[in-house]
């Protein structure tokens, strides 16, 4: 996979002419939340729905500002500016840049729902980056861990046997668990058109807080990446690889299985937007070990991939998206996401609720400086998905990797509502999230209700009469509210406080959680604890 990625990039690395210096911005949702004011603003015109992005001349300023804030340009001393204001190390010379940092994480929490448990995470990290010339960027980080957690997330990883968002998970002691944490990126843009990236990382489809096509849910993973823009047109290529931990071979390892995605984004004026996405993921081996690899079929770059799967008589799994996004105003943004993954029209149409239409829906509004509040943003948004959306006839072909779901981290068979609030000033973060789920998780005598992407989809608990919550029916209500003060906003590190309550609830069990957790935090991953696991206990 790695020799495949050197040798696109030495064949596509053209000469061009750059407008700007490209830095290539990790994703996390409360980093680039704080960009709204200037990405959903009716005087822009930017590309914001595939993430990670290369920071450019329109967003440049306000990255530069939130880097350097509450830099008061005096002098001060070594350990001042190193703990406050600059990267640990930090070379400058007229081609090139180069920086690096350490990447602590300690943090310890008390669950008052049940005074004997207790929570932390323990991490030691590191990060480097730099730029060559004004066109190429490159950035790695690395984290080992280790940590317990609340008793609903170590139901969630027993389950599954993925620490939520981040690696897959190795037991260390008595209850806690242990796991490595990696990124690599380089990023070449040779003119204003191209950009070409390729890695270990990951990726974000949309506008909101979540994605029904493509989230950073699931852990980093090998991928190469061309993004092509032309006027108010954007269109991104990207090829990646996955291992299926869910899935294993005759020798006892994971599979392996390939995806590719395409997304097509369109800026119909500054205010409207439209979108188109599809994918395809194909084993690397079939069932009885015969070598597939790399199909070059799906290296057009161009074609929408679900007529050609479909010409080739292909038995892999292809889904495809509409997005839409309107600026109402500058602080009011509404967007969307349809996302099809088989259709059956007579089905469909009668509404009869067959296992073999599977779909779903995102509807949301989003938007900056809330009531007229300078740096105040906020996010509404409700997704919606069929049972049996996204899986397949086995893990293999399922729409997942790593040993998690691809898109939505619930997977399918649910209803959420989920608001964000998000407020800085000056070096003080404040966030809040508000979260209702409602979906249907698979009973303990295994039945398949259609919640979990890695079951067989042929073998439904019934094929007629689906409906979302079936199953054993679970309601969810989650609520989290986060304060932090950032020491230095190179590497993210903060003293962060978090308070966190969740009530779980169906006919087999009430669980509630009231978590509260302090500690120092740095680097930009996205922790997510608003997590629900496919089966019941």
């Amino acid at each position: 996979m790695k020799r495949i990625f050197t040798s696109i990039i030495l064949l596509l690395s053209i000469i061009g002419v750059a407008r700007s210096q490209s830095e290539y911005m990790p994703y996390s949702y409360q980093s680039y939340q704080k960009f709204n004011g200037i990405e959903y603003s009716t005087s822009t015109n930017e590309h914001t729905a595939f993430k990670p992005y290369i920071i450019d001349s329109v967003t440049k300023g306000r990255y530069d500002s939130l880097m350097n804030y509450n830099n008061d340009g005096k002098q001060h001393s070594w350990g001042y500016n190193k703990l406050f204001n600059e990267h640990l190390i930090d070379i400058k010379s007229k081609n090139s840049t180069f920086y690096a940092d350490l990447l602590p994480n300690f943090t310890m929490g008390k669950n008052l729902s049940d005074a004997k448990e207790s929570t932390s995470l323990v991490s030691y990290g590191a990060q480097i980056g730099g730029t060559v010339g004004t066109k190429l960027y490159y950035y790695a980080s690395w984290y080992g861990n280790q940590g317990n957690f609340p008793a609903y997330e170590t139901n969630y990883i027993n389950q599954t046997g993925i620490i939520p968002g981040e690696a897959r998970a190795k037991v260390y002691g008595l209850d806690s668990y242990d796991w490595q944490y990696y990124t690599a990126v380089i990023s070449y843009t040779p003119n204003k058109y191209l950009n070409i990236t390729a890695g270990n990382d990951k990726n974000f489809i949309g506008d909101g807080y979540r994605s029904l096509f493509l989230s950073d849910y699931i852990s980093p993973y090998p991928f190469f990446k061309l993004t092509g823009t032309l006027g108010n047109v954007q269109y991104t290529a990207m090829w990646a690889h996955f291992d299926d931990p869910e899935d294993l071979d005759a020798n006892g390892n994971p599979r392996q299985k390939w995806g590719v995605f395409h997304y097509l984004d369109w800026n119909v004026s500054k205010k409207l937007s439209f979108g188109f996405f599809d994918s395809v993921i194909w084993y690397d081996k079939d069932d009885a070990g015969h070598e597939r690899g790399f199909d070059v079929t799906y290296l057009n770059p161009i074609t929408f991939l679900r007529p050609l799967e479909a010409s080739n008589g292909s038995p892999d799994n292809a889904l495809i998206g509409f997005t839409g996004k309107y600026k109402l105003t500058d602080g009011i943004t509404g967007y969307g996401q349809f996302m099809l993954d088989e259709f059956q029209a007579k089905q469909f149409f009668t509404d009869n609720g067959s296992s073999r239409n599977k779909y779903g829906y995102q509807l949301g509004i989003k938007g900056a400086n809330m009531f007229g509040v300078q740096g105040l943003n906020y996010l509404l948004e409700t997704n919606n998905v069929k049972p049996y959306t996204y899986s397949e006839r086995g893990p293999i072909l399922s729409f997942t990797g790593n040993g998690a779901p691809l898109a939505h981290p619930w997977g399918a068979n649910f209803r959420e509502l989920v608001g964000q609030l998000n407020y800085s000033y000056k070096r003080f973060d404040f966030s809040g999230e508000a979260d209702y789920g409602h979906y249907g998780q698979d009973p303990l005598t295994g039945q398949d209700y259609g919640m979990d992407p890695y079951q067989d989809y042929t073998t439904p608990a019934k094929l007629e009469g689906n409906y979302i919550g079936q199953g054993v029916t679970t309601n969810m209500y989650y609520l989290e509210g986060k304060v932090a003060y950032v020491l230095n906003p190179k590497y993210n590190l903060r003293i962060e406080l978090t308070a966190l309550y969740r009530d779980e609830k169906n006919a087999d069990y009430d669980d509630k959680t009231t978590l509260f957790t302090i500690g120092i935090r740095s680097s930009f991953r996205q922790i997510y604890d608003d997590i629900a696991a496919p089966k019941t206990h």
